[in-house]
């Protein structure tokens, strides 16, 4: 294992490992220990993209998204929800894409409305969502509706939920549009990308002593900060001659990993 890309190891797996169920470490560096499945398709909702393999979570994680898909389900429109990727059968750094989703703990919820939820599994692979945004992400366009604000707010209410990024404008537009209890939308995180579909990060649950939670977000709606990122989407400051090259990133080893990453990855 000594010098071997960890994403390489922890991509090779098929399954699950065969251990008691602990998530392990950060979300941007840990890994997954007993996870389970979420169904490829339940009554309110399809997993995507099966050929990725990357519908494992812990279990609060599948649980929460039964609860939220059934929520959604209710929305005009809507038949549920389309799950993107959540994590590897056993976490850690993925082959492509993400520097999250390593614990079980991270869902890519699509922005797209379900309209079916009989999709074939060739149907999952070559069907895409929809962007919201218009402006580099400073507004929503017109795909954006009353729908997806609730469905949002209904992952935020939830206790469950650490935080959910969105791009910036349809933080935005949250705001605006919300006339009730503001609390909530503290969770809803302005963030790159993000306007295909939204991120939800669940919290380390309760006695997952090897977890480790991200730092809440800032007191406060966030509201005004959204403001500022759409601000710099907008008028963008021009780039500083002198600044360094940002460097490489370098790709994690299991040495960057919590010690316990090891047997997850031996186990049965």
């Amino acid at each position: 294992m000594v010098g071997i890309p960890a994403k390489q190891l922890f991509g090779g797996h098929a399954h699950g490992s065969a251990q008691a169920v602990q998530p392990i470490g950060s979300y941007a560096k840990g890994c997954l220990a007993g996870g389970v499945q979420l169904p490829e398709t339940g009554p309110t909702w399809q997993a995507m993209r099966l050929s990725r393999n990357r519908n494992w979570g812990y279990p609060e994680t599948v649980s929460f998204i039964k609860d939220l898909s059934a929520k959604a389900a209710r929305q005009p429109g809507w038949s549920g929800l389309y799950i993107g990727d959540m994590s590897q059968p056993r976490g850690g750094p993925m082959l492509t894409g993400h520097r999250s989703h390593q614990i079980g703990m991270d869902i890519d919820i699509w922005m797209r409305p379900p309209q079916r939820l009989n999709l074939t599994a060739a149907e999952r692979e070559n069907i895409s969502s929809i962007s919201m945004r218009r402006a580099n992400g400073a507004y929503v366009n017109e795909n954006w509706t009353r729908q997806h604000h609730e469905i949002l707010k209904a992952a935020a209410q939830d206790p469950r939920v650490a935080r959910i990024f969105v791009f910036p404008g349809a933080k935005v537009q949250m705001c605006k549009d919300e006339k009730g209890d503001r609390r909530w939308l503290r969770k809803i995180r302005p963030w790159w990308g993000h306007h295909y579909h939204f991120h939800v990060r669940l919290n380390c649950p309760k006695g997952a002593r090897n977890c480790v939670n991200q730092a809440s977000p800032p007191s406060g709606d966030g509201c005004a900060d959204a403001e500022d990122w759409v601000n710099d989407i907008l008028h963008p400051k021009p780039p500083d001659p002198n600044a360094p090259k940002p460097k490489p990133r370098r790709e994690l080893t299991m040495a960057d990993m919590p010690n316990q990453c090891i047997s997850v990855l031996q186990s049965q």
